[in-house]
């Protein structure tokens, strides 16, 4: 059960409140933001992390062992990183103003498709990830990272400018992928 890739799956989840103390405000900073060398080393952990999101994936179909636990685990780990960094960069102001809606949307599609799938599952109706999807996490990655990027190096505002395209980008396809699985879903309500 506790092969490599959900180890990786594991670390993921327990690297997340280290995510979120490197990315707390720092409270001698006249902005309350966390310093810019939190921001890099954050950056570097939050890269380390979606490294093993794909790894603990194409480890576990190589090698043959995917396992029910790596099947539960592996979306939550995803989206309590996905949900910690969005909340973080909302409230440190990284992502402010109207992006706040793109950020919005992107975690109540979340919360809103892990309540389908365990719902579909109650029905043993399984709905695969599609590719569509896969672009959406890829998207998110990037666009968190790149706002994260942002915070340590400020003097690059390209940085923050990609991050801020991409999380609208995110939030879209989030917007697509999201209704294509409700739409699976209410064929199966009454």
């Amino acid at each position: 059960m506790l092969n490599l890739p959900n180890i990786l799956t594991l670390s993921r989840i327990f690297a997340v409140p280290i995510l979120v103390f490197l990315l707390w405000p720092n409270f001698s900073v006249p902005r309350s933001q966390p310093l810019p060398i939190d921001y890099l080393l954050a950056f570097g952990l939050y890269c380390l992390m979606a490294v093993t999101d794909y790894f603990d994936g194409y480890l576990a179909r190589s090698q043959g062992t995917v396992s029910k636990l790596g099947i539960f685990l592996d979306p939550i780990a995803d989206k309590i990183m996905i949900a910690a960094v969005v909340l973080m960069l909302v409230f440190t102001r990284d992502i402010n103003g109207w992006h706040t809606i793109a950020a919005l949307v992107i975690l109540l599609r979340e919360i809103t498709v892990s309540g389908l799938r365990e719902f579909l599952a109650g029905l043993q109706v399984s709905v695969p990830v599609s590719q569509l999807a896969k672009w959406k996490t890829g998207f998110q990655m990037i666009s968190l990272g790149a706002l994260i990027l942002a915070g340590g190096l400020p003097q690059f505002p390209i940085v923050e400018t990609i991050g801020l395209w991409t999380l609208w980008a995110a939030a879209i396809l989030t917007l697509i992928t999201g209704w294509d699985y409700l739409r699976v879903g209410l064929k199966h309500m009454d």
